[in-house]
């Protein structure tokens, strides 16, 4: 995939880099994405993408994808190919680049050894209630563990024994020996490897150990020779015990670390935990739901990968935490579906309408633009015939005054057709408006009257006799609320209306070779997709967007 070329914003990541690449503090730039495979990627995880993938580029370095595959419990394969697809959807390659912290075990396991030996690591046995009571709280220093200064030979007899599965899970840890009375409650003695009798998708059984996330993280990235860890805020205040592991380890290269905000979003959570509860309680349909702020949600909704470069580089790289605008996202969606999305004619909640006056065994092709904003998108035939679809909302009965669409004795002009006339009005017994019927004026064809006359409405239809029956699926925000309380029951804040299903859409007949997962505009109603379980026998169409523009009357303080 190409990348579009625009030159990125100034940002005090790009900042730190290039200072540290004048002072020589490096000389070169390698940067890493490190997912963790225990669920699906967010829109969270594109930012860092893009910044990630996007510095790299730019300094001419390089950008690796590595697994942190440190918690076997709750990782699976299918998170991990998820992953490298959305990376790679991104417009995003790691070339030959791709690690697992799993492919390290083994070193990591003999610098745990050489911490022992050194006298900066033991081997616990309190449980993780008595740790936490002995870690003390932010106002209160802790307390040594009781164990904490065993023999190094007994810790090291100790360790490979956990190491070789001789005790339960949860009944020892390894701990590192910094300062319990730190007022970084992280360097109180983290826990570097806990007890785990589980298999991991790619080691098998050949551990019972695995070392803790802080421990794997920083001396992965010190293996793979990565030059800046670029990560978001909530791992600034585990900076000091990275760089303690780098400076007492005898590590190959020492990795800078600086933190930027993570996003934060309207109408969405990104807590990892609360979108795999939506997922496993079934408030959604799985991963790739699309009203889920997946890469995948979002792909399978029709959100170009272009769209979300192009949010990522609008939100900007900051260390202040703010709350964005959905609209702002849906802005870079419009922007780029504007350009790309042919422009196709669909009925959502048809109306029928005869017009009387057109031959009955007669079909004309008719030409219509592909997409106005790109000529050379060319243009299509489509079909007009004696019997149409009009959308129900285009008529009214008795219609107020500043509604200009169809009604009894109105004229209106039919895109790239006619104008048409309603002439009567077929009710069904309960009264309710089941049929138009019409006429037309021939000499209008192209939607131009040659007397010069004019109308105020300009109307979307399909042709009945041609048309294709398809579900249409309206998504909306997915919480009520812009900003979802987490704290609590985050399913009392889900949108009760946030699916809608239309069963019975007609659309033009053209929409029966789309690929799926093709984005283009219905007319008038806004950007869809095809979904993937969409057949020839069953059409089935995700909205995308609203045609209609917020963020543009939206008045905000500046982003970055």
């Amino acid at each position: 995939m190409t990348i579009d070329s625009t030159p990125p914003n100034k940002n005090f990541i790009r900042d730190v880099i290039q200072s540290d690449l004048e002072n020589g503090r490096v000389d070169g730039v390698v940067t890493r994405f490190p997912p963790e495979p225990n669920g699906y990627l967010h829109i969270g995880h594109a930012k860092s993408i893009c910044l990630n993938f996007g510095v790299a580029t730019e300094f001419k370095g390089r950008c690796h994808l590595r697994f942190d595959d440190t918690n076997p419990a709750r990782e699976e394969e299918e998170f991990i190919e998820a992953i490298k697809k959305d990376v790679k959807w991104l417009g995003f390659d790691w070339g030959e680049h791709l690690y697992f912290a799993s492919d390290n075990f083994e070193q990591l396991y003999e610098w745990a050894l050489y911490l022992i030996e050194n006298q900066l690591a033991y081997v616990d046995e309190l449980s993780a209630d008595e740790i936490r009571k002995y870690r003390g709280t932010l106002t209160n220093p802790g307390e040594d563990s009781p164990y904490r200064d065993r023999p190094t030979s007994e810790n090291l007899d100790l360790f490979r024994e956990m190491r070789a599965g001789k005790f339960n899970e949860g009944s020892r840890v390894l701990r590192a020996k910094i300062d319990m009375k730190s007022g970084n409650i992280n360097l109180r003695d983290p826990v570097l490897y806990r007890i785990v009798n589980a298999p991991h998708p790619r080691t098998g059984g050949a551990w019972h150990i695995y070392p803790t996330y802080d421990f794997a993280h920083g001396q992965s990235d010190a293996i793979e020779l990565v030059t800046h860890s670029i990560c978001t805020l909530e791992f600034e205040d585990h900076k000091p015990l990275y760089n303690w592991l780098i400076e007492n380890l005898p590590t190959p290269s020492q990795p800078l670390q600086y933190e930027f905000s993570r996003l934060n979003l309207t109408h969405t959570v990104l807590s990892k935990r609360l979108l795999i509860q939506l997922v496993k309680d079934g408030h959604v349909n799985g991963w790739d739901d699309p009203r889920m702020p997946t890469i995948s949600g979002l792909r399978r909704r029709g959100v170009p990968a272009s769209a979300l470069r192009d949010f990522a580089e609008k939100v900007g790289v900051t260390k202040s935490d703010a709350i964005i605008e959905v609209a702002l996202l849906e802005h870079c969606v419009r922007e780029r579906l504007n350009k790309s999305a042919e422009r196709r004619m669909a009925v959502l909640r048809p109306l029928k309408v005869i017009i009387e006056n057109y031959p009955e065994d007669q079909t004309e092709g008719l030409n219509a633009i592909n997409n106005p904003e790109t000529p050379e998108a060319g243009s299509r035939t489509i079909p007009f015939s004696r019997e149409l679809f009009i959308e129900h909302e285009d008529f009214m009965e008795d219609p107020p005054k500043k509604f200009y669409r169809l009604a009894p004795g109105r004229e209106v002009r039919l895109r790239y057709a006619y104008f048409l006339t309603c002439r009567d009005v077929i009710k069904d017994e309960w009264g309710n408006v089941k049929e138009l019927r019409c006429t037309y004026d021939p000499k209008t064809k192209g939607g131009n009257a040659p007397d010069g006359r004019k109308v105020k409405a300009t109307m979307h239809w399909v042709s009945a006799k041609h048309a294709l029956a398809a579900e249409v699926r309206l998504y909306h925000h997915l919480f009520s609320s812009a900003e979802p309380d987490v704290t609590h029951d985050v399913v009392k804040e889900i949108n009760p209306n946030s699916l809608e299903r239309l069963a019975d859409c007609r659309l033009e007949p053209s929409l029966k070779f789309i690929k799926n997962g093709e984005t283009v505009q219905f007319e008038r109603l806004g950007y869809f997709c095809s979904d993937p379980d969409s057949s020839d026998s069953a059409l089935i169409f995700n909205r995308t967007l609203e045609l209609r523009d917020t963020w543009a009357r939206i008045k905000k303080k500046p982003l970055v």
